[in-house]
């Protein structure tokens, strides 16, 4: 499975670990927070150091319940982080966590934004579909019923599976009328979803190959992980871990993370014994 960025094939056949730069004051893990020139640089570089294949901005919290965000605070965040970005690792691949159109065209333009994630699957802004048309990116869609600020009030479904696959069917469909055929599909851990109904996914994660489309999966240090065993964002790497691990074995292709380092041996170790599997 590949995808095109920029004119170049990424390969999935090795799973891909994306890293979250959160320039935003009030994302759920305060260790994310980056908002100083200086906190920004760092992360940056850490990021890239640790082995990240992908850079994830996001100016615009979407935790449950977060505060509303105007466009125009959510660009002049993503101008602020993206300029230090481009500065500190100027060959990296970058996407950006937008569910707005005008917000991730200028991001494209004027930013060399190389991906567009979308938690809303262009629910939130009718022209987004359009435009991930015109800017010829991969595009990232996730699965979520209403918006941060209501989700958590949509959790009820008549078959969650069914209900999920015929989202992304939809979707899909009438992103490829338009011609968009780089799509990601993201089943949402912890949007629209109570923490049963986010392991029921998980435990169906193999079901999304049917879309033939790279999965991306973000668990990292979720409510979905810290509720079962009990400790806060700061402790639940190893949790998060654990999850990760078991969504490579059911075909994830992308993590998106917090923790880069760890993420990357996971993902060599679940490599060794996948290639130690078919080389025998």
């Amino acid at each position: 499975m590949t995808t095109n960025i920029k004119g170049q094939l990424m390969d999935f056949s090795v799973p891909k670990v994306m890293g979250i730069l959160n320039i935003t004051p009030d994302s759920f893990y305060k260790e994310s927070r980056k908002q100083t020139e200086k906190d920004i640089s760092g992360r940056v570089l850490q990021i890239v150091s640790e082995g990240a294949d992908i850079i994830d901005v996001g100016g615009y919290s979407s935790r449950p319940g977060a505060m509303f965000v105007s466009e125009e605070e959510e660009m002049q965040r993503l101008r602020f982080g993206l300029e230090i970005l481009l500065r500190e690792a100027p060959d990296a691949i970058v996407s950006v966590d937008t569910f707005r159109a005008d917000v991730a065209k200028e991001c494209v333009e004027k930013y060399g934004v190389a991906i567009i994630n979308d938690i809303s699957a262009g629910t939130l802004d009718d022209n987004m579909f359009d435009t991930v048309a015109d800017l010829h990116v991969p595009y990232v869609i996730m699965h979520i019923q209403g918006s941060p600020q209501t989700m958590m009030q949509y959790t009820q479904y008549d078959n969650l599976m069914k209900d999920i696959f015929l989202y992304f069917a939809e979707k899909i469909n009438r992103l490829h009328l338009k011609g968009v055929n780089d799509i990601w599909v993201d089943p949402g851990f912890g949007f629209s979803k109570t923490t049963s109904q986010n392991y029921e996914v998980l435990s169906n994660l193999e079901q999304f190959n049917i879309f033939e489309a790279p999965v991306l999966v973000g668990l990292s240090r979720k409510t979905m992980i810290r509720e079962i065993i009990d400790v806060q964002a700061e402790e639940a790497l190893n949790g998060t871990t654990a999850l990760n691990m078991f969504a490579l074995t059911q075909g994830a292709n992308v993590l998106r993370v917090h923790d880069v380092k760890e993420t990357v041996q996971a993902v060599k170790l679940f490599y060794t014994i996948k290639k130690m599997k078919y080389d025998v």
